[in-house]
């Protein structure tokens, strides 16, 4: 199952609704791993080192970076970003969908956007 990794921002109600739905997801917020205010970069970079895809709400800045990392040769599992306004359910399902059917490394250097 992939590892997910939730930027600051991230939409609690469809956090905790992946969680109800599979509790064996593996998430965790930035915010709980001591990067509460850290800009894009440290993000990606420690979502880099953990082997975690970063979701996120952020369609504005975030992919910059990626393709920074992606450009310069550095590993980048992914990122799925979920435009705002697609429904919380919707995002749960494209997620568990995603977390459940996908092996690790096929989203290495990607951006997804969701919904799918």
């Amino acid at each position: 199952m992939l590892r997910f990794a939730a930027d600051e921002n991230f939409n609690g109600d469809v956090l905790r609704g992946l969680l109800r739905r599979n509790p064996t997801v593996d998430i965790v917020r930035v915010q709980d791993v001591g990067l509460s205010g850290a800009d894009d970069p440290a993000v990606l970079e420690w979502a880099a080192v953990q082997g975690r895809i970063v979701v996120t709400h952020d369609v504005t800045t975030l992919t910059k970076h990626v393709y920074d990392r992606v450009a310069t040769g550095r590993p980048m599992p992914g990122v799925f970003e979920i435009r705002p306004g697609s429904g919380i359910g919707r995002a749960i399902d494209d997620l568990l969908l995603l977390a459940e059917c996908s092996h690790d490394g096929e989203w290495e250097g990607q951006v997804r956007y969701l919904p799918l």
